[in-house]
């Protein structure tokens, strides 16, 4: 069966590849768990050098990279090149810290010696989305090759050319040339590679449906997984918020990569006392966002990834039209090659719509009004997902009390939803389970051995 990569700017394919066969992939699963043997026995200061090279090659090369997601997946070029560089970051943060976060850990006990280790657990197993083709990818992929594991890639079927691309860039940084694969495959497959029993471990971000597949197929198999699945992020103004600041970040915060992130401020939920204004302001930026070709260093949002994501995009905001919600402005698919649709806001949005109860992947903005501050905690926790939270006030200590009840796995206060290497990724609810980056991420496939001496 043939993949294909389309591009979203125009609709036409670009380049077709052939899907590999049930043979090619059990001989790379063997190829790579025979290099995971020799692997997890390279010292960390072997691992970190071949891991900064890898960073020198992501921006050596951040133009040919970033050209060529922008033509798969219709990222603005402008943060394509933002995405490679993150991605250089993730490699040089694990580089440098990985030995350390890993250390054997001595505890007092009533052993003449007791301790904890960290040995890598062997083939990880990667289930990776399109919305970020590199960066989802380095984000696994950096603390696994450094923790001593082996990483095996499943990308998105429309990521094809990046999903290669970045095998060749560790195969070119000098490391082993079966520690890190890629396989072109559809996601029916799946289920078989998971049960093969020299894969250890899986890690997935993408859908709810997606991660409850996965997430069964792992526990046929016994095997671990970390799931980051979708995100409705609250995006929270208060009476005394900066308004301003707030509106432009909301703006830029829901039109991120298309409108397409997982933390992508969808609900925007605002106190009656601040409301108009805020509305008022929301709309006339909404409306001077620079729609058009991605490969302009000037454009702001380009087009939904693939042509059938924009359909069910549509079909959300029409469901959620019929049920009452009004469209503030946008709303429509836009009239030229491609899978272009207006950035949006919608009002009046209320429980059992789409727009309320789903996650709205594009750029396309719920508008909420709150009574106050504890209704607009109440809407900001009734929700099925919960992975990140923006809160806007100029009263810091209450916005850490806030945040302490706050049902997600992160909460920025005055600022986006962003991800950093040096803080742990997830959610929790609907939004999964499990932590990527920091020292939390990179110890979620090892086996924390106790070793105990008298």
């Amino acid at each position: 069966m043939a993949i294909q990569t389309v591009n979203p700017a125009t609709g036409k394919i670009v380049k077709t590849f052939e899907e590999y066969s049930s043979q090619q992939i059990s001989i790379i699963i063997d190829d790579v768990h025979e290099s995971f043997l020799l692997w997890k026995t390279i010292s960390f200061e072997e691992r970190g050098a071949l891991m900064a090279n890898a960073a020198v090659l992501l921006r050596e090369k951040k133009f040919k990279y970033a050209e060529l997601l922008t033509q798969e997946m219709g990222k603005p070029i402008s943060q394509a090149y933002a995405e490679i560089e993150k991605c250089a970051w993730v490699c040089e943060y694990y580089a440098e810290h990985a030995s350390r976060i890993l250390s054997e850990e001595i505890i007092e006990t009533d052993a003449l010696q007791s301790s904890v280790r960290f040995d890598p657990l062997g083939i990880v197993l990667a289930i990776m989305p399109w919305n970020f083709p590199f960066w989802q990818v380095f984000r696994f992929a950096a603390p696994t090759l450094m923790a001593g594991n082996a990483g095996l890639l499943k990308h998105a079927s429309n990521v094809p050319s990046c999903a290669l691309a970045i095998e060749n860039i560790f195969q070119e940084a000098g490391f082993p040339k079966n520690i890190f694969r890629t396989l072109l495959m559809n996601s029916s497959r799946v289920e078989e590679i998971i049960a093969n029993t020299k894969i250890r471990a899986v890690t997935l971000t993408g859908s709810e449906p997606a991660g409850k597949k996965v997430a069964e197929a792992c526990g046929k198999a016994l095997k671990k997984s970390v799931m980051e699945l979708g995100g409705s992020d609250p995006f929270i103004v208060l009476d005394d918020a900066n308004i301003d600041c707030a509106v432009h970040t909301a703006v830029t915060a829901r039109n991120m990569n298309n409108g397409q992130s997982c933390i992508a401020a969808k609900r925007v939920i605002v106190t009656e006392k601040v409301y108009g204004e805020f509305k008022n302001k929301f709309i006339e930026l909404m409306r001077n966002v620079k729609v058009g070709d991605p490969t302009n260093t000037g454009t702001e949002v380009g087009p939904i990834a693939r042509e059938d994501l924009l359909n069910e995009l549509e079909a959300q905001i029409q469901r959620s039209v019929q049920k009452g919600a009004i469209v503030l402005c946008g709303g429509k698919r836009i009239n030229r090659e491609g899978y272009f649709l207006e950035p949006t806001i919608l009002s009046n949005v209320l429980p059992g719509m789409p727009a309320y109860e789903e996650e709205l992947f594009g750029p396309v903005a719920s508008l909420i009004k709150a009574k106050g501050k504890n209704d607009a905690l109440r809407i900001a926790n009734d929700s099925r997902f919960g992975l990140g939270a923006s809160l806007w006030t100029h009263d810091v200590e209450c916005a850490k009390e806030l945040a302490n009840v706050l049902e997600c796995g992160s909460v920025f206060i005055n600022g986006m939803v962003k991800s950093d290497p040096r803080l742990p990724f997830g959610g929790i609810k609907n939004s999964g389970y499990g932590r990527e980056l920091s020292h939390y991420g990179i110890k979620e496939f090892m086996n924390i051995k106790t070793v105990w001496i008298k």
